[in-house]
């Protein structure tokens, strides 16, 4: 394995996600405005200590591929695969430390949602702009003569998968251009919702280039909760429900069916490969341990460190865009597809 080293940074910024999804801050009791309690989880943010930028030699990545080729293979993704598309991590080293909001807190707390759906409206066209990277490519373009893929497991929202030509994919967090009713259940389209939001929100409406520009640099803004509490947000249009993201928030469970067709998915393949993912939360990790309960190799590829190294039967070091690119002379070329319009 080699020394850390200095890697360019991934293409320009899209949207820190991330951000739209931090908790709202706790102000003194004796502050003017708006205030509100709620569950909050520890800041996330690069993992201390951690080691980042190693790359192991070509030997370990080509004993790695041993583990994985002329078997059925399922692939679990994580975050780190869409940073080359300008798309921020929670636990890359140059993550921001954040505070996630919680499903309790967006429910429970009207000051939440509009903060949310405030920061989120800013961000949602670089958001929907963002495009598969290298590492989507090289993924879907592997041809069976490296392994077979089962299905992609992707715990990112934003659809990139399905667009560079991966198929199937499982979004077992669901994906951010659809919007549920958490009342009645119905699906519609992040799209729309945005122009309507903006429609209510004339004043950020006429600044949005100027907040879009400033959201993709600035880090976790706290302070940015001022500006959002008069932000206002539309409920259902059949009955008057909360309208909440179509993703699995912290501390809410993914959708049953969508969970049973992961495992499927991995029922039917002899490995499990994993790509960027630091695998912290359980949603991702029970695939790994269900994986080795089975008997099944597991290779874990990741820049820095993940939760199930000690379970890799083959724990690889590098970019993905890298390592994946290493094993392209098994690939044919796929051809992408335009991006899905979520339900109207």
């Amino acid at each position: 394995m080699s020394r850390a080293e200095d890697h360019p940074s991934p293409v320009g910024p899209a949207a820190d996600v991330g951000r739209w999804f931090s908790t709202a801050t706790r102000r003194p009791p004796d502050a003017p405005g708006p205030t509100r309690g709620g569950p909050r989880l520890p800041a996330w943010g690069p993992m201390a200590g951690a080691q980042y930028g190693l790359r192991s030699d070509d030997a370990h990545i080509d004993a790695a591929l041993a583990q994985l080729r002329g078997r059925p293979v399922a692939v679990l993704t994580g975050a780190g695969m869409s940073t080359g598309s300008g798309l921020p991590d929670y636990r890359g080293r140059d993550a921001v430390p954040r505070s996630p909001m919680t499903y309790q807190e967006f429910l429970g707390h009207d000051l939440a949602r509009r903060r949310y759906w405030a920061r989120s409206t800013v961000g949602w066209e670089q958001f929907r702009s963002a495009r598969p990277g290298t590492a989507h490519r090289l993924l879907a373009a592997l041809h069976p003569a490296a392994f077979e893929v089962t299905a992609v497991i992707t715990q990112n929202v934003d659809g990139l998968h399905a667009e560079a030509g991966s198929e199937p994919v499982i979004d077992l967090h669901g994906r951010l251009d659809r919007v549920r009713c958490q009342q009645c259940d119905a699906l519609s389209s992040r799209a729309a919702l945005h122009q309507r939001m903006l429609s209510m929100n004339p004043a950020l409406a006429a600044r949005l280039p100027e907040l879009a520009a400033d959201a993709a640099q600035a880090p976790d803004g706290d302070a940015e909760v001022d500006r959002t509490s008069s932000f206002r947000y539309p409920p259902c249009a059949l009955c008057g429900g909360i309208l909440k993201p179509d993703v699995v928030f912290f501390g809410e469970s993914a959708r049953r069916e969508v969970v049973a067709a992961a495992f499927t998915a991995l029922a039917r393949a002899e490995a499990l490969l994993v790509l960027g993912s630091s695998l912290t939360v359980q949603s991702g990790l029970r695939f790994v341990r269900a994986a080795r309960r089975e008997g099944k190799p597991v290779v874990i590829l990741n820049d820095g460190p993940t939760r199930a190294d000690p379970e890799a039967t083959v724990r690889v070091h590098g970019r993905l865009e890298d390592v994946l690119a290493q094993w392209a002379p098994a690939a044919a070329p796929a051809r992408a597809r335009p991006r899905a319009q979520a339900p109207g």
